[in-house]
């Protein structure tokens, strides 16, 4: 060891005395932790303390401070890891932890005798042990025991509001208000470590720090101004499109349980004070987070806004989202305890009761039968009821789209007819009563007509996917009906499966008697194998059923429109801009279709449609789609003919 500590006075300074260079590093070690053992730790450090009031060497305590606090690490240095038990930092910590309680009591007892003494040095300890990331260790023996001794002794609670005072940038947990008082009211620094660092630049700590925390800043009169201007500015950091894009999800977690747990911490003249500001934070904030690819940081805006206006909307309409629920954990105890039910008294009775009616006998109904509604049989007839206004004929509608793809797939030949007519009312079709999966039935509806009528269909879906006024919904479900179209038209096994699926195929039938006329060829290729020597008879091979790829003569219509226009943003739509998330569907679909062509004649089209990827001045997105697809298809393409 370079040094050894060993306190003494000279004069009125601590010297410390360096070992002689012919020391074995061993001996130094043990000597040091029988120094530690015996509690000589705590006496140096009330030696400080004790001479701290009077004038004293700041590189002499700067000096000491580093080697109480780097000891563990400065022996395994020395020893190369061979520490002995009391130098490994879970057992150092919590034995400096409690020589600090002891020079604290001794501060006390001085403190009551009229004596002066100063608890800097002490500060400075535990700030350098929570830079060095050992708050854990010290704080677990430190905190239990002040939190006892500061609930009835004034001077410990000025003692400990003195201890926090002194390293407020060093602040990572506060357990109990008695230990910090109103600090924050009249210290900037520690003001700033608990309504910004805590808050907004760590996210690190736990839920229960987190109401410990916010409930400390509304537990006082004095305090509360900050618990909202902690609300304001992290409603700002929530609202930021900035924040949400850039900011990891665990961060936007942590401020999203901040801002519930302040929203439950408000009063109502507090609420009605900043009612406006919370409503126009909860109005961008739902759109930044809406608008984010991530389905997790979604289901937070949509939590947070719907917290926001419980609190706004106290008499009125409040905003609900569908998948809202089981996106942050519960947090809000207090708010929820508030608003319990009042227990019914055995004596009461309530008007339901007197109005029951479960003594009338009722009516006999097993052998009724619902009244079905006829679905339409002809096409047209099912355009004009979806087309239709008229609210008493809701039944027929929902019969009507139900039956619609079964129609559409017995009748081809008018289904062509009105093809076109047909996607433009399956694509804005939405839900009037309740249908259960109705997004499925009308995608497989839209399928239908598209395989029915693959070219005028597909030429209309793949202009209106860069066509205003349509929301990313209707543009999606778009890719998807192109996309399960175009797998039905290239998949041979469900062409022999759906069409013609109830049609009888003519046969000629034979004579009851005729078995040998029946099983002839199986009879000859048996006696030709029984007579035939075989030196290696090989794998069998089964001739499977061969059908026309109908993705063949359509593929083109399916995939250049889709990618004629992708960099072109307009003033409701841009791919390579903010609809990012319709972009990386796009791309998805384009590599499926790239797929499905391999085997096509087109297929040499296709892969020269990328060519423009290559050229400089298009924007670079057309070339990370371009390896996007690659990599998705998982085929070689053609390059030969591309520029390096």
């Amino acid at each position: 060891m370079q040094i050894l500590f060993l306190p003494f006075k000279r004069g009125n300074n601590l010297q410390l005395f360096s070992s002689s260079s012919g020391l074995d590093p061993r001996e130094v070690v043990e000597v040091l932790e029988q120094f530690l053992q015996e509690g000589r730790v705590s006496a140096l450090l009330w030696e400080v303390c004790h001479q701290q009031a009077q004038a004293g060497c700041l590189e002499l305590q700067d000096s000491l401070l580093n080697k109480i606090v780097c000891l563990p690490e400065h022996v395994s240095n020395k020893l190369q890891g061979e520490n002995p038990p009391v130098f490994f930092p879970q057992n150092y910590f919590p034995l400096l932890g409690d020589a600090v309680l002891q020079v604290l009591e001794k501060i006390s007892d001085s403190l009551r005798g009229g004596l002066d003494c100063s608890i800097s040095f002490v500060s400075h300890v535990l700030g350098k042990v929570c830079v060095h990331g050992r708050q854990k260790e010290i704080l677990g023996v430190l905190v239990p025991r002040l939190t006892d001794l500061t609930k009835s002794d004034c001077i410990w609670q000025r003692m400990c509001w003195r201890l926090v005072e002194c390293v407020p940038d060093q602040l990572c947990f506060l357990p109990d208000p008695q230990l910090l008082g109103s600090l924050v009211v009249k210290n900037k620094k520690a003001q700033f470590v608990v309504t910004q660092k805590m808050l907004l630049l760590q996210y690190g700590h736990t839920t229960a720090v987190l109401q410990n925390l916010l409930g400390y800043l509304s537990l006082d009169s004095l305090r509360r101004p900050l618990l909202l201007r902690v609300l304001q500015e992290l409603l700002e950091t929530w609202s930021s499109s900035s924040a949400v894009k850039h900011s990891p999800a665990e961060q936007q977690l942590y401020i999203s349980k901040a801002i519930l747990i302040c929203l439950s911490h408000l009063k109502e003249p507090e609420i009605e004070s900043c009612r406006q500001e919370l409503l126009t934070s909860m109005m961008e904030g739902v759109k930044c987070h809406l608008d984010s690819s991530l389905p997790q940081l979604r289901r937070l805006g949509m939590v947070v806004a719907e917290a926001i206006s419980l609190k706004i909307n106290t008499e009125g309409p409040v905003l609900k989202f569908e998948k809202a629920g089981a996106a942050l954990p519960l947090v809000l105890e207090s708010s929820e305890k508030s608003h319990t039910a009042a227990p019914v008294t055995p004596g009461e009775e309530s008007d339901a009761e007197l109005d029951s009616d479960d003594d009338l006998i009722p009516y006999d109904m097993s052998e009724d039968k619902e009244l079905k509604i006829k679905a339409p049989v002809y096409i047209r007839d099912c355009i004009e009821v979806l087309t239709g206004s008229r609210p008493e004929d809701v039944d027929k509608w929902e019969a009507t789209v139900k039956a619609l793809e079964s129609l559409v797939r017995r009748n081809p030949a008018a289904t062509r007819e009105v093809s076109v007519e047909l996607a433009k009312i399956l694509l804005h079709l939405e839900e009037k009563t309740c249908i259960e999966g109705f997004v499925e039935i009308r995608q497989r509806a839209q399928v239908a007509v598209l395989t029915t009528d693959p070219i005028p269909v597909a030429k209309y879906l793949t202009s209106q996917f860069y066509s205003l006024n349509y929301s990313l919904r209707q543009r999606m479900d778009i890719l998807d009906v192109l996309v399960l179209a175009a797998q039905e038209l290239s998949c041979p096994k469900f062409l022999g499966k759906t069409k013609h699926s109830g049609v009888q195929k003519p046969c000629i039938p034979l004579l009851p008697g005729s078995d040998s006329s029946k099983d002839w060829r199986r009879i000859v290729d048996e006696r030709i194998k029984s007579k035939t020597r075989r030196f290696d008879m090989g794998q069998s091979r089964v001739e499977l059923a061969s059908h026309p790829n109908e993705f063949n003569s359509v593929a083109g219509y399916f995939f250049f429109p889709l990618i004629q226009h992708f960099d072109r943003p307009l003033t409701t739509f841009d791919l390579l801009g903010e609809d990012h998330l319709v972009l990386g569907r796009l791309v998805h679909t384009l590599a499926i279709l790239m797929y499905l062509a391999v085997n096509t004649v087109v297929r040499k089209g296709i892969e020269q449609g990328w060519l423009p990827a290559w050229e400089p001045e298009v924007p670079s997105g057309t070339a990370m789609c371009f390896r996007a697809c690659c990599t998705e298809t998982g085929s070689k393409l053609e390059l030969s003919g591309l520029r390096s």
